[in-house]
């Protein structure tokens, strides 16, 4: 096939075997792949991440591990990976190398937007031996601030009225297994792959919190043949322009629908807690643990809290991308301090992991120009994120009667993100967050106060836990920080917050920050 071809072919199974030698291609014969998994949220990141672990398991070791892909929410995946027969292209991107590859293991996609049913014959099918999920921290349907059932979200209202016709995840998967328990029996691995801590339990908590509602002894058959498995997942995966579709056709010559961009660097470990049969993605490098607290906790605090940092002050400093905001000396310095001084001592220690090697680490991926994560993006649902890449490490610390001169800084950047998109405040930017809505009333009834605009969210105890939204030294820390991001001169607060930074850390007789990381590193050898 031409690159110069006058109408490119799109992506699809006839097309393997025939596409140009510098796109890697899936290494076993998909036709006798058989579905054994599903997946929910068909998402850049499932396509980048668990999808590509599943691809280079096929070609270790075949097996019955084909993925059913599946979405409750938009986008249809029905005129993309569906025309393509479950391929797509994954473009890893590092500055200005260019990696393709097109990857087989989904099988087949399920639509089921407009109704459960499609998602439920899929689920509760006896071939169905796990299920994977990327849905999002707010598909869960879970109080942040607690991890519990939100019982008061209307789509669980609506499902627990409604429990035929669920809407909800925890909706979605209690009736599967309901389903399973009275057709087959068959048990099920119930994997959750979002940035929650802890998410295997979360999700357990939710699916057993609705099960329990039903009152029918669903809630005893799930603790008998359901596991709910921790993982922590990693790749920086952006959303997909349009000139990131139009370079597949220009570069190899051929249309695909359903291209993903991602980093090189990957990582997943998974708890050993199964149900049944597991795909040995231990064999191509994921990671299987009786724990996954430790690196989930390094993840979320360090990889995700500088993000979430860097997304909130980078547009407050009126910059697009991570990259932006990476480049920029102030925030860099800020970032990599606030990791340094007041993150690290948090975490618990990770086997062959260097915490201070780990930030430079995840610096660097940031800094990757071909990554074009937009800052927007990062602090879409701020709220359901903040708690544990910043509010957790806060509330340690605190405990210990330590410095949150900078931690507190992104924190108020998320309010004041929210903030000022509201019409009091002009409506400066379009967010799309959970709280949007009640961050913008406490704005309009409010105005530029920032003691009351921050006691108005702090008592939004989905998110702050009334402990921590009483503790007088986060709740000055906070205020004050807010006080100068609403400023004509945000930047001059961070700028403030890394001198008081350094005044807390050389404060005698404390130890200093950067010593406790080395002891606790001394702990981890």
């Amino acid at each position: 096939m031409s690159a110069a071809s006058a109408s490119p072919e799109t992506l699809g199974p006839a097309l393997l075997g025939r596409l140009p030698a510098s796109v890697q291609q899936p290494a076993y014969d998909r036709a006798a792949l058989a579905p054994g998994m599903a997946h929910v949220g068909v998402g850049a990141f499932h396509r980048c991440h668990q999808a590509e672990y599943t691809d280079d398991l096929l070609s270790l070791r075949f097996d019955r591990w084909g993925v059913v892909g599946i979405n409750i929410r938009p986008p249809s995946l029905a005129d993309t990976l569906g025309r393509q027969g479950g391929l797509y292209t994954r473009l890893i991107r590092e500055n200005s190398r260019i990696e393709a590859r097109v990857i087989g293991s989904i099988v087949k996609v399920v639509d089921s937007q407009a109704s459960a049913v499609p998602a439920l014959d899929v689920l509760s099918s006896p071939d169905i031996e796990l299920v994977t999920m990327t849905v999002t921290e707010k598909g869960y349907c879970h109080i942040p601030s607690s991890g519990e059932l939100d019982l008061d979200h209307p789509d669980i209202v609506h499902d627990l009225v409604s429990p035929e016709t669920p809407r909800s995840v925890p909706g979605i998967l209690a009736k599967a297994l309901e389903l399973r328990r009275t057709t087959h029996g068959q048990p099920l691995t119930l994997l959750s792959c979002d940035n929650i801590p802890a998410n295997g339990v979360i999700l357990a908590n939710v699916v057993q919190a609705f099960a329990k509602r039903r009152g029918n002894g669903l809630a005893d058959w799930i603790s008998a043949n359901a596991a709910f498995p921790s993982a922590m997942v990693d790749r920086i995966a952006p959303a997909v322009t349009q000139a990131d579709l139009d370079s597949v056709e220009q570069r190899f010559g051929y249309r695909d629908a359903a291209v993903v961009v991602g980093e090189p660097f990957r990582q997943w470990v998974i708890e050993q807690k199964f149900a049944g049969r597991m795909p040995r993605w231990d064999l191509v490098g994921a990671s299987f643990v009786d724990d996954v607290t430790p690196y989930e906790h390094l993840k979320m605090r360090v990889l995700n809290g500088a993000q979430t940092t860097l997304a909130t002050l980078g547009v407050l400093a009126g910059l697009e991308h991570t990259f932006d905001a990476i480049a920029d000396p102030l925030l860099a310095d800020f970032v990599r301090r606030m990791l340094v001084e007041e993150t690290l001592p948090t975490l618990m220690p990770v086997p062959g992991v260097s915490p201070l090697a780990y930030v430079e680490q995840s610096l660097g991926r940031l800094r990757n120009t071909a990554i074009r994560h937009r800052n927007h993006q990062i602090a879409t649902d701020g709220s359901q994120k903040i708690v544990q890449r910043l509010l957790n490490p806060i509330r340690d610390r605190l405990s210990r009667g330590e410095s949150i001169a900078l931690l507190s800084v992104p924190v108020a950047g998320w309010m004041a993100y929210l903030i000022q998109a509201s019409a009091r405040f002009g409506k400066r930017w379009p967010v799309s967050d959970p709280c949007a809505g009640k961050v913008a009333d406490i704005a309009d009834a409010t105005g530029h106060d920032a003691k009351a605009l921050a006691a108005g969210i702090l008592a939004i105890d989905t998110i702050f836990d009334p402990g921590l939204a009483a503790n007088e030294r986060f709740r000055a820390a906070v205020t004050s920080a807010l006080d100068g991001l609403l400023s004509n001169d945000p930047m001059a607060t961070v700028r403030h917050s890394l001198q008081q930074g350094e005044a807390a850390r050389l404060k005698p007789p404390a130890q200093s920050a950067l010593s406790a990381v080395n002891s606790r590193q001394g702990e981890a050898r």
